[in-house]
C-alpha cells in the first residue's frame, strides 16, 4: 500500500451548532481528484484515511469533533462540495455538520444571506442563511423503512425502535426507563452502545443490508415550548451535542407515517444540552422532504502543524485495544 506523507500544515476552521462542533479543512487534505462527491469519499477513505485520523482524532482533536473536508463542487454554481467524517468513519450527510458548514463559508465571505447549494455524498441540499447565523437545511429525502422493530438486549428486555433514514441510518426508540440528561450520560452511551451492537448480532440493517450506526432515544421535553427531548449515539460511541439533524429528519419521517406530522407543521427537537432544532417537511407525491434549522458559530480559526519526527502526527485512534 502505498505510503502517505501529511503535510506540515493543514487550515481549518472550527464552529459549533447548538453545541455540536464542526472542523472544515480549508486547504492541506488531499488531492481528491475529480468526480461525484460520493466517488471522491470512497478514494478518501480508501487511500488517505490517514487524513481523518489525524485532522480529527488526538492529540490535535477529540472524539467529539465532526470533521468536513470542503471541496470543489461537481457543478460549479454550487456554494460548495464537503465530506463529513469523524473518530470512527465517514457520514453520508450531517446536518449540525451543515449549518456549521454554511456559518464557516460566511465567515470566510464565501457566501452571503441568501439561498445556496452544497453537494454532498449523498446527494445536494439546499441551504438559506440568514444575517444572523441561522441557517435552514434542505435535507434529503427521509422516510422510515421498517417501524416497531423488537430486539432482545440483556438485562432490559424486549425494546422496540423504528428504523429510519435522516441522512444516516438511525434506531429510534421512545420507550425507554431513563431521563435524558447529563447526569446520565454514562447509562445512556451504555444502554444505546448495546443497542447498536444488539442490531449488529441480529441482523437489523438499513435498506441493502446498510449498518445503524446511530441509536436515538426520546422523551417529553423539559421545556413546554418544545415538541421532544433527544439523545443521539454517534458511530464513534459519542453522544451528540446537538438534537441532530439528520436524526430530527429521521424522526419527522416517522411522525408523518404515523400521521402526527403534517406538512409545514414545525418541530421543535430538544437535545440533550437543552439546545433546539426547528423541523419541518414538505411532501413532494410520496416523498418526505426535512428542513431543518439552526444557529452555528465560528469558534476558531487555526493551522494544525505535523512536525517531522511527532510519532503521533497520524492521531491517536484506538481499535481492538491498539494505537494507530
Amino acid at each position: 500500500m502505498q505510503k502517505i506523507t501529511l503535510p506540515y500544515r493543514i487550515e481549518i476552521v472550527d464552529s459549533h451548532t447548538a453545541g455540536e462542533p464542526t472542523r472544515c479543512v480549508l486547504s492541506g487534505g488531499p488531492h481528491l481528484g475529480a468526480g461525484s462527491i460520493a466517488e471522491r469519499l470512497e478514494r478518501l477513505r480508501a487511500h488517505y484515511d490517514v487524513y481523518r485520523r489525524a485532522i480529527l482524532c488526538e492529540p490535535r482533536g477529540s472524539e467529539v469533533l465532526v470533521g468536513a473536508l470542503l471541496l470543489e463542487p461537481v457543478d460549479p454554481t454550487a456554494a460548495a462540495g464537503v465530506i463529513f467524517f469523524n473518530n470512527a468513519g465517514y457520514l453520508g450527510m450531517c446536518g449540525h455538520g451543515t449549518i456549521g458548514v454554511a456559518a464557516t463559508l460566511a465567515y470566510l465571505g464565501r457566501i452571503g444571506a441568501g439561498k445556496h447549494r452544497i453537494e454532498t455524498p449523498v446527494g445536494e441540499v439546499a441551504i438559506e442563511l440568514d444575517e444572523k447565523n441561522e441557517v435552514t437545511v434542505a435535507n434529503v429525502e427521509a422516510y422510515r423503512y421498517r417501524a416497531h422493530v423488537q430486539v432482545e438486549l440483556p438485562g432490559h428486555g424486549t425494546i422496540y425502535g423504528d428504523v429510519a433514514w435522516g441522512g444516516n441510518w438511525f434506531f429510534l426508540i421512545e420507550k425507554h426507563p431513563f431521563r435524558l440528561s447529563l447526569d446520565h450520560e454514562d447509562e445512556l452511551t451504555e444502554f444505546t452502545w448495546q443497542v447498536r451492537k444488539a442490531l449488529a448480532a441480529n441482523g437489523v440493517t438499513g435498506a441493502n443490508g446498510a449498518e445503524i450506526d446511530h441509536i436515538e432515544l426520546f422523551t417529553a421535553a423539559h421545556d413546554p415550548a418544545n415538541d421532544s427531548r433527544n439523545y443521539v449515539l454517534c458511530p464513534g460511541k459519542e453522544y451528540d451535542r446537538s438534537p441532530c439533524g439528520t436524526g430530527t429528519s429521521a424522526k419527522m419521517a416517522c411522525l408523518v407515517a404515523d400521521g402526527k406530522l403534517a406538512p409545514g407543521q414545525l418541530w421543535r427537537q430538544e437535545g440533550i444540552l437543552d439546545s433546539v432544532l426547528t423541523g419541518r417537511v414538505e411532501r413532494d407525491g410520496d416523498r418526505i422532504l426535512p428542513f431543518i434549522t439552526g444557529s452555528a458559530y465560528v469558534t476558531a480559526e487555526a493551522s494544525l502543524i505535523f512536525e517531522a519526527g511527532d510519532p503521533f502526527r497520524g492521531g491517536i485512534a484506538q481499535h481492538n485495544g491498539k494505537v494507530l
